[in-house]
């Protein structure tokens, strides 16, 4: 969705839920803010490594870094000022595109090879009814890009060169769309993307929330009604799973962003069915993202505009760590070279500490 139309108005193996248990000694985080110079909003984040990310925001700016958050380089498109950039999906240090968000040709997507030194649109939204929100790739070749619902039904463009060209699919194996559901471009983690052709996304909007299901790469979807809230600012605004069976949803009522109104979710069976977190196990408020931690298995990170949660038992009682606010949060790589990053609003980028 259009969430700037409310403000007006995302690799383990086969885990069950019970075999996600906490460490015996849990561990603190914090957040450790990087200065990036910028004033833009940047809700657009893709983690490759504890040393690499990449970030997109409002006036069409990009910024990477290569040295973790040390230093910063404006790596923004040429001629793209007028653009807001949602969704990041980097493969490395030079290989990345973007996503960026409106109705019509506002919904774009560029493509870069060689670290944002020079940059290739590679699709072009020209059906006014459209409205892209969010970017995922199962591999460095397969991807999607998501659409609030024409004719009423989601819209999914695919690639399978690694972004250098896409299709809008049929929709003959899309379910058809609740009155008023939409999806929300909020973190870039509405859509996200599982092992092999798997992917699921998040809506809200309508009467209920719903997450809906792919294996075949975005050709055949079923879909999965969510007990969590929904309305014209409300639902379910961010993924996140490790594996093919354990997921976390997160969001709530973006108009009350400090109460927790049945913010969060899991699943155990790949997103067939949900399970509301109570209101005191729940994180403290809206949630716009969230990402599981590359060390450990039932630890997950959420972040908002009210705060930063952690939950180390795979997503079913959270506990605030941060009371700033960030809109965006992934993580990657694997070892000593994992990290997690968050981004936000005034130019804010920080790597977690823990």
């Amino acid at each position: 969705m259009r969430i700037l139309r409310v403000a007006a108005i995302a690799a383990g193996g086969l885990l069950l839920m019970s075999q996600l248990v906490p460490a015996q000694a849990s561990p603190s985080y914090q957040w450790e803010l990087t200065p990036t110079g910028s004033t833009a909003q940047f809700r657009g984040l893709s983690a490759v490594s504890k040393d690499v990310a990449w970030v997109g925001g409002t006036g069409g700016t990009v910024l990477r870094t290569v040295d973790g958050g040390k230093s910063w380089q404006n790596v923004s498109p040429a001629g793209a000022s007028a653009l807001q950039f949602r969704d990041v999906e980097a493969f490395d240090a030079q290989r990345a595109v973007i996503l960026s968000i409106g109705t019509g040709e506002d919904s774009r997507i560029y493509r870069t090879a060689d670290g944002g030194k020079s940059w290739t649109e590679t699709f072009r939204n020209t059906d006014p009814n459209a409205f892209y929100d969010c970017l995922a790739f199962n591999s460095n070749k397969h991807g999607l890009a998501l659409s609030d619902p024409v004719d009423g039904k989601f819209r999914i463009a695919a690639t399978s060169d690694g972004g250098k060209s896409w299709q809008v699919q049929p929709t003959a194996g899309m379910p058809d769309a609740l009155p008023g559901e939409f999806a929300f471009a909020a973190s870039g983690t509405c859509l996200v993307a599982g092992p092999g052709r798997t992917a699921w996304f998040a809506t809200g909007g309508g009467d209920r929330p719903r997450v809906f299901r792919t294996v075949d790469g975005g050709k055949r979807w079923t879909v999965a009604d969510s007990p969590m809230a929904s309305g014209d600012a409300a639902g379910i605004f961010s993924l996140a799973f490790r594996g093919p069976l354990f997921g976390v949803a997160v969001g709530g009522d973006f108009l009350k962003p400090t109460e927790a109104v049945k913010a969060a979710s899991v699943t155990s069976d790949g997103g067939r069915t949900w399970k509301l977190v109570p209101a005191d196990k729940a994180p403290k408020g809206y949630r716009s993202g969230s990402a599981f931690v590359p060390w450990a298995a039932s630890t997950v990170v959420a972040v908002g505009p009210s705060g930063s949660d952690v939950s180390y038992d795979g997503g079913r009682s959270w506990k605030q760590f941060y009371d700033g606010s960030f809109d965006s949060v992934e993580c990657a790589g694997h070892g000593l070279q994992a990290g997690c990053w968050a981004s936000g609003a005034k130019g804010a980028v920080a790597r977690l500490a823990h």
